[in-house]
């Protein structure tokens, strides 16, 4: 496959599923603030969702101060932010359209009409009317269109670099996430548990990766911050779990695996296997900031290998 083609696939499926952790995070964000709770607080979740996207320098520097409303415009709807679910929708359909000799019709299809029902809906001003249901519709879309590849494409190359573009994207958000809300309270992640404010932090956390149901589903028990860490990171039934998404990655990349991409190819399993025999109390024990830190370093090597063994380099 060319490596032009290869690219637009994978960034085609790393810019929906942008979109669509994005939309989770501000659905997330726009329930919480609804909750009885101080100015500052309120202002640090918001804050938070910058952080994850590492969007707080560009946002300071072109909308000023925090400000919730201000904030959901500049994560929806600015096209010159490259995070926003306007521009990664937009990115999507671009890629789409580049390489629509290499999707079916009903792929190509989902990608235009979303794109051009967004736009509907952003001129009907749907966001600012209710925002939950745009969100929403950008989940379904979303999920929608991650069906429509897996039961319309062939299972060659074309699709596992499409995969690989969706499990990259996933790994590094649920990292993301959960770096930035375990670092909101002090390192003793094992104190202030059962507090009100944490209960609903957490619950949080869970509902951004539709993972609140699949918490109770496996714990059966009040949660804490030590088995969310546990579900997200190191159980591989858990879709958005680093574990789960490391598994996926690590298969699509032996699918694709050429002679440049041995080293790669590498360090993927490498984290992998760390990921399979961790345990999350050393993790915490070694502190879980750290571990974060440490794996989005690793995840963000892999996607610049990815993009030198098949893709188009990225410029720097």
């Amino acid at each position: 496959m060319l490596s032009r083609t290869a690219d637009n696939l994978f960034w085609m499926c790393r810019h929906i599923e942008r979109a669509e952790n994005t939309a989770r995070m501000l659905g997330v964000n726009l329930t919480m603030s609804l909750l009885p709770r101080s100015p500052q607080s309120l202002a640090q979740s918001w804050q938070a969702v910058l952080r994850i996207s590492e969007l707080q320098h560009a946002y300071a520097d072109r909308c000023g101060d925090v400000d919730p409303r201000t904030i959901m415009q500049f994560m929806v709807r600015d096209a010159d932010n490259p995070s926003s679910i306007y521009a990664c929708i937009r990115a999507c359909r671009e890629n789409a359209r580049a390489v629509r000799g290499s999707l079916t019709t009903e792929v190509w299809e989902t990608c235009n009409t979303t794109w051009l029902e967004m736009l509907r809906l952003l001129a009907e001003g749907q966001l600012e009317r209710n925002p939950d249901a745009f969100f929403d519709w950008i989940k379904f879309r979303a999920h929608l269109t991650r069906g429509v590849m897996a039961g319309t494409m062939l299972d060659d190359e074309a699709l596992h670099f499409m995969r690989l573009g969706s499990h990259l994207e996933r790994a590094d958000n649920t990292a993301r996430l959960l770096d930035v809300k375990f670092h909101e309270q002090p390192d003793n992640t094992s104190t202030g548990g059962h507090q009100a404010q944490d209960f609903y932090r957490w619950s949080a956390i869970l509902a951004a990766v539709s993972g609140l149901e699949v918490y109770r589903k496996v714990y059966r028990d009040v949660i804490s911050p030590e088995r969310v860490a546990e579900l997200l990171i190191l159980r591989a039934d858990m879709p958005s779990s680093l574990l789960a998404c490391m598994r996926a990655l690590s298969r699509d990349l032996q699918h694709v695996a050429n002679q440049r991409s041995r080293e790669t190819g590498r360090l993927a399993g490498k984290l992998r296997a760390e990921l399979e025999y961790g345990r999350v109390e050393d993790i915490l024990r070694a502190g879980l900031h750290r571990y974060l830190e440490n794996f989005l370093a690793r995840i963000n090597d892999l996607g610049n290998r990815i993009s030198r063994d098949f893709l188009v380099p990225l410029t720097t």
